[in-house]
């Protein structure tokens, strides 16, 4: 992202990690649908581009089975100055945990399970709204 340039004054990411709260978790799968997944990341990474003076923006998404403790994603942002590469992380994480189409499931204990969506991720989408 910043190779030859001299634009870019803040490079702000984010690393999300496969966590294990209680111990139990063997592992996560993740699926998509490639072709639809790749074009909803995209979708993000362009919104935050025309809502903020950005320079670039990379969004990165594993699917497969993780282990606790794997990175499971990846966004950053460049911009001149930090608010604009901060709050352009920030939207696309939200946006990634509540609009990217990945399905995510559980083997802990022996027991699988799908994750259902989280009330606290779909809160956060209110204050992205434009108007």
């Amino acid at each position: 992202m910043r190779a030859g340039r001299v634009d870019i004054g803040a490079l702000v990411s984010f690393s999300g990690l496969v966590r294990d709260l209680d111990g139990s978790l063997n592992s996560m799968t993740l699926e998509h649908y490639p072709g639809m997944t790749e074009k909803a990341l995209q979708a993000i990474a362009d919104q935050a581009m025309e809502r903020w003076e950005l320079q670039d923006v990379l969004i990165i998404h594993r699917f497969g089975r993780l282990q606790p403790g794997a990175q499971i994603m990846m966004v950053a942002a460049a911009s001149a100055h930090r608010a604009s590469a901060f709050q352009a992380a920030d939207f696309m994480m939200d946006f990634l945990k509540s609009r990217a189409p990945f399905w995510k499931k559980e083997d802990a204990g022996g027991a699988v399970s799908w994750v259902d969506a989280r009330v606290e991720d779909e809160d956060a989408m209110g204050r992205w709204s434009k108007g």
